[in-house]
């Protein structure tokens, strides 16, 4: 039996204007068509600038497409909504709030009492191995640390969707490879619908269940993989598996042809 489709794009193209009235638009997204069932981990991969956290935006409803069709649960999205987070390459936390403020500061906005969001709160706190941290200062803590305080706000209002941009870009190689088996086990026990981007080749094929392949700009889904390696999968158990290395390569030999094309500026 198959999963329902929670996100459904069908032919999306989106445009930006250029810098003046007298400069063409930008076409950014062409003709892009995918589906993400509840439950499942995709992960966008492409060169820069291809239009993967477009992509996101218009999912997130923090921007419209131009053409085509983007919608949740079959039903367009017209802007944001509590059902859908949002996780940002750089954690943004306030610097003056201690992680658990940082963390809890949506509810609180919100107007929700204390008993009503602080039992999650320190769920997510303890999931993220930051339980012993929560009244430290966002600026006392690590990078690595930091985004583990950002993946708990993400996640305390409960999103059936969170949308992941580039979220562990920044980190060292072993902070990077931590937080994606965070990652993982969080997304077990919420069971969160997750699309991620990510550049790198080794963080698609270890998180997801789907890696879409992007063109260079304009953007189009150009390959659609369904990574064959079973759960919980071993960095160190892939690494030695040849069908990965297989398809690690056959993955990079994609994205640097469209990644050469972007650098020549060559339409997609």
């Amino acid at each position: 039996m198959s999963l329902q489709n929670r996100i459904t794009l069908n032919r999306v193209g989106k445009r930006f204007a250029g810098p003046n009235s007298g400069t063409p638009a930008t076409e950014v997204l062409k003709d892009i068509s995918f589906t993400l069932a509840a439950g499942e981990l995709v992960c966008l991969l492409g060169p820069s600038g291809c239009g993967k956290s477009t992509i996101l935006n218009l999912i997130a409803g923090f921007a419209d497409a131009d053409w085509g069709e983007v919608l949740l649960d079959d039903q367009p999205i017209h802007g944001p909504g509590p059902e859908r987070g949002m996780v940002f390459q750089q954690p943004a936390l306030f610097p003056w709030l201690s992680v658990r403020d940082n963390v809890t500061f949506g509810p609180r906005m919100a107007g929700l009492s204390e008993r009503q969001y602080r039992p999650n709160a320190d769920r997510y706190l303890r999931l993220v191995g930051l339980q012993d941290f929560a009244d430290h200062f966002s600026w006392q803590l690590s990078g690595g640390m930091r985004q583990r305080a950002a993946l708990a706000r993400a996640w305390l209002p409960n999103p059936e969707i969170l949308l992941m941009d580039e979220p562990f870009g920044a980190l060292d190689a072993q902070t990077r490879l931590a937080m994606q088996e965070l990652l993982i086990t969080v997304w077990q026990n919420t069971g969160t619908t997750i699309l991620f981007v990510t550049h790198d080749i080794d963080e698609a094929l270890f998180l997801a269940d789907r890696v879409f392949v992007m063109s260079a700009r304009p953007g189009r889904i150009r390959e659609e993989l369904r990574v064959p390696f079973e759960r919980p999968r071993s960095p160190e158990d892939l690494v030695a598996d040849t069908a990965y290395g297989q398809l690690k390569r056959d993955i990079l030999h994609v994205v640097r042809e469209e990644a050469a094309k972007a650098l020549a500026g060559e339409p997609a």
